[in-house]
């Protein structure tokens, strides 16, 4: 039978104490918890010294152990986990062949004077540590019979004063995958750990190592804990789903805001369960807002706006949310959503309630790019870091939930977390940080895990950097910088079913049909066009041509008149020169054009103009009418007709 109890002090339950436990657990080790319920009065390690209340605790813990041959393990629990079982440690404690043996750091603290008196040593580090050390109990007790502090005392001054006496004087860690385990590999001493401690500034290593150590992630079996603990909502009636308050912040011009507003409406979560908190602070996104509110706002259980006119700046604001969850007796989650958030699937808040985390965030990125809403490591400086895992993460090689020291754009927290742990006003206030980060870190100094989770395709953040809000509408231009999001909402369902399946007609010789757009495509173009108004006049006189004239004059507008142009030609290139190539296979096009218009055509307004061969060598025309609604408009009109690529002409 082993002897060995491990001491460990916690006054509140943690997930840094969460996870010391399920470690323990794992390998069977004996647990004693001391301190349960009290006030912890002995610092932190961003505070002055502290810790003497862990002293204390000991020392009464020990007065009840009476057994000569008790190994007695004390270890800090809320950035402590075990990589490896008892016996191991117990024999490499005899191995030492010391009565008591303390961990080791490299710097000293908290009294850096008495670095002299420390011995020097041979090798490994040469500075005591107080976060963990091993003895046999009447070692311990006679090590503790001097304590007589207050509980905001320094213990690891007391413990290196006793260290110092001769006459009482008693980032290097990665990890290790082996077949079917995973541990931890001190690479400075190439040795394996049993207690892995991340003390001080050095805990965020200690959380990336949590996330893999004792066998929570292994290339064999994947995740192993990330079904454990659910909240499962199926089976519930509406009435008892959670109620959450989902806060829309909008903050900048942003691109697909009525797209955001469908997707929120889609969520698959009852509407009388949500409550919606909408910060806006942009004037060109009010008719957005208002024209989803004017048809929506009814069917939620309830709606606070804060509008530009207001003048809250956005910190503010997301406290401000914050309150609406705190202060709401009902209230369960705050669902918090940036609003370049693309939430493709409907599912998520769903999964990520029933994960049942304090803190959870979906993996989102963006297409073609490393870019995450997450990082998985920190720099010195407290700024972005590449963590070993996070191109594996990113990319899906790695799948499971993960704690991480920053998240953005998207969270859900517990308003259980709100009202306790993060209880502080002005989170999001720094005199140094970005509000984003200024969030995060606080909410790691109150030892609250963010996890972030890659277990399901979620959806993407938008690029806001070159968004320009001098059009009717403006999304038509994001083909260059938010290509996906653009074709979602432009290229007709089917158009992937021209390439794949062969989806074209031929009505007469040389003509192509299929279909290219949205109906929503048709009638932004339309609107882009009726908004900007300077409809040529039909005459052959056109000095916006060479030369002046046009021999077959239209109605119409050119696309380089709206400043779309360079839009166009990336249209073609992507959608129409595909299309050329599989009909003339072996013919290469740049999908050059000299002129490309919109042609009005309305009754009797061109009474002059009659059946006529083009000069043009190749003619694309594409009707933007709607059948049945539009003036003498076919079935076949609202499909794009061409004949190879270049010269264009556009009916509506």
């Amino acid at each position: 039978q082993i002897n060995l109890l491990v001491l460990t002090v916690a006054t509140q339950e943690t997930d840094g104490f969460r996870r010391f436990l399920r470690s323990a657990k794992h390998f069977n080790y004996t647990i004693r918890v001391l301190g349960k319920g009290e006030t912890w009065k002995g610092g932190d390690y961003m505070s002055p010294p502290g810790g003497g209340q862990k002293v204390r605790l000991l020392k009464s813990a020990l007065e009840d152990i009476q057994e000569e041959n008790k190994v007695i393990l004390f270890v800090d629990s809320y950035d402590v986990i075990f990589s490896s079982g008892p016996k191991e440690l117990l024999k490499k404690f005899q191995q030492a062949k010391h009565r008591v043996v303390f961990s080791a750091e490299t710097l000293i603290w908290p009294d850096r004077h008495l670095e002299d008196k420390h011995p020097h040593v041979r090798e490994g580090k040469r500075f005591l540590g107080a976060g963990g050390f091993i003895g046999y109990a009447p070692n311990l007790k006679q090590m503790l019979s001097d304590w007589s502090g207050a509980d905001s005392d320094s213990d690891q001054l007391f413990f290196t004063k006793i260290y110092i006496n001769p006459e009482k004087r008693v980032n290097e860690v990665v990890l290790k995958f082996e077949d079917g385990r995973v541990r931890a590999r001190n690479v400075l001493y190439d040795t394996l750990p049993v207690i892995v401690h991340g003390n001080g500034p050095t805990k965020l290593q200690i959380n990336y190592l949590g996330n893999y150590i004792p066998n929570l992630w292994m290339f064999e079996t994947g995740c192993t804990i990330c079904n454990e603990d659910l909240r499962p909502l199926s089976g519930l009636q509406e009435s008892e789903y959670p109620v959450v308050v989902i806060g829309i912040f909008i903050q900048q011009p942003t691109p697909f805001v009525t797209v955001f507003f469908e997707r929120l409406l889609n969520l698959k979560y009852p509407k009388n369960r949500l409550r919606l908190f909408i910060y806006n602070q942009e004037y060109h996104h009010e008719p957005h807002v208002r024209t989803f509110l004017e048809y929506h706002e009814s069917e939620y259980q309830g709606v606070k706006l804060i509008g530009p006119e207001e003048d809250i700046d956005p910190e503010t604001s997301r406290d401000i949310g914050f309150d609406m969850c705190r202060e709401d007796i009902d209230c369960v989650y705050f669902f918090s959503i940036d609003v370049d958030v693309v939430l493709k699937n409907r599912d998520t808040l769903r999964i990520l309630i029933e994960l049942n985390k304090p803190f959870i965030a979906p993996m989102m990125s963006k297409p073609g790019r490393l870019w995450t809403n997450f990082w998985g490591a920190l720099s010195a400086d407290g700024y972005y870091a590449r963590s070993e895992d996070y191109v594996d993460i990113v990319q899906g090689r790695r799948v499971g939930l993960w704690n991480v020291p920053y998240v953005s754009n998207i969270f859900l927290i517990k308003a259980d977390t709100l009202r306790t742990d993060l209880k502080d006003p002005d989170l999001f206030e720094s005199e140094t940080l970005d509000p984003d980060m200024a969030f995060c870190s606080k909410v790691r100094d109150k030892g609250v895990f963010m996890f972030v989770t890659n277990m399901h395709t979620f959806g993407r953040v938008l690029s806001t950097e070159n968004y320009q809000t001098n059009h009717l509408h403006n999304d038509l231009w994001q083909i260059f910088e938010n290509p996906v999001e653009w074709e979602e909402r432009y290229i007709h369902e089917n158009y992937s079913k021209v390439l794949k399946d062969g989806l074209i007609e031929m009505p007469c010789p040389d003509v192509y049909w299929f279909p290219v757009f949205t109906d929503v495509a048709c009638k932004h173009l339309i609107e882009e066009m009726e908004h900007f108004g300077q409809w040529s006049g039909g005459g052959n006189v056109d000095k916006r041509i060479q030369g002046g004239y046009e021999n077959v004059p239209t109605i119409d507008i050119h696309m380089n008149q709206v400043g779309y142009d360079k839009e166009w030609h990336k249209f073609l290139l992507d959608y129409v020169a595909p299309v050329t190539e599989k009909m003339y296979p072996g013919y290469f096009t740049r999908a050059q054009f000299d002129l490309a218009f919109v042609v009005r055509y309305k009754p009797d307004e061109q009474p002059a103009l009659s059946p006529h061969h083009d000069a043009s060598t190749f003619t694309i025309n594409i009707a933007l009418n709607q059948v049945g609604v539009d003036y003498q408009v076919s079935e076949n009109m609202t499909l794009l007709y061409i004949k190879k690529v270049s010269y264009l002409k556009y009916i509506l």
